[in-house]
């Protein structure tokens, strides 16, 4: 099986802030989004990618992901962003608002000519409508490896601001959008993390919301405050019964006598081998976690 980077929880740090940069460094968050778009004033852009690339060229954030976000290609910041990105060589850099598939092959080219290297990954945050209506297109620029695409991203915010939504609890007026990002992530092979909760207060609400998430399919959530990691850590993760239950599974299906069969009984219910290879993902996500 591939091997499985755990991105149960992804916070925004503000890249103007050079205390919640050092502290990040602490936090037990997945991975973490250093960013250079929405978190920070116009006024502040440079001083914010200085303190960015700074502090993921200096390390120190032991096996957390690093992720910085760039201001958007249309925007008069985004060229010396994505240059300074590419030379501090984060994990990955998130490019906001992606609404075509030009867009990546278009990012991967400049990232070539920019010698970045092998490892740098693209995640592109699904934002706009424009964005969900050619949702499948976008994932399908993954298969071109030039374009580095690893990861969706859902706006959420700016998914509200632009179709008028509301924000309700079960978000109904968004599934489509979520479901439909999901579906087009699965068919070309690269994860999805849901959207943000913006209510730092209402910790039933944001649990209740994380785990709407997992249901629906998630890797995770993005994260606008430390005090969410810890929950949403739980949430994406193995549960202890599901764990036992997946090695039960592929512990049957391992037995000489299953080795050719599609499908088997297990304490009194019928498994198929493609719930062995779901249970193998499980395994691999708890031991991931685990390391």
């Amino acid at each position: 099986m591939t091997d499985i980077r755990p991105r149960r929880s992804v916070l925004y740090m503000p890249g103007s802030n050079a205390r919640a940069l050092e502290k990040a460094r602490e936090i037990a968050a997945d991975a973490l989004i250093l960013d250079l778009e929405d978190a920070v004033a116009p006024d502040a852009k440079g001083l914010a990618r200085e303190q960015v690339c700074a502090a993921v060229k200096a390390g120190g954030y032991g096996r957390r992901e690093l992720v910085i976000r760039t201001n958007g290609i249309d925007t008069p910041w985004f060229d010396a962003d994505l240059a300074a990105a590419t030379e501090a060589a984060p994990n990955a850099i998130l490019i906001p608002k992606v609404s075509s598939p030009e867009a990546l092959i278009e990012i991967g080219h400049r990232l070539t000519g920019l010698w970045a290297k092998p490892e740098t990954q693209i995640w592109a945050m699904i934002e706009t409508p424009l964005a969900i209506l050619d949702c499948e297109k976008i994932a399908r620029a993954a298969r071109d490896p030039s374009t580095r695409l690893a990861c969706f991203i859902l706006g959420t915010n700016d998914l509200a601001k632009e179709t008028r939504a509301r924000f309700v609890p079960g978000r109904a007026p968004m599934l489509p959008w979520l479901t439909t990002a999901i579906l087009a992530a699965r068919a070309h092979g690269i994860d999805v993390i849901d959207g943000v909760y913006n209510d730092l207060k209402d910790e039933a609400g944001f649990r209740a919301e994380c785990e709407q998430a997992r249901d629906l399919g998630f890797d995770g959530k993005t994260l606008i405050h430390p005090n969410q990691v810890a929950v949403a850590n739980g949430i994406f993760a193995p549960e202890e019964t599901e764990l036992a239950r997946a090695r039960a599974i592929i512990s049957a299906f391992d037995e000489p006598g299953n080795a050719d069969k599609g499908a088997i009984q297990l304490d009194g219910r019928m498994v198929e081998r493609l719930h062995a290879e779901m249970a193998k993902r499980v395994v691999a996500l708890a031991e991931a976690i685990a390391a």
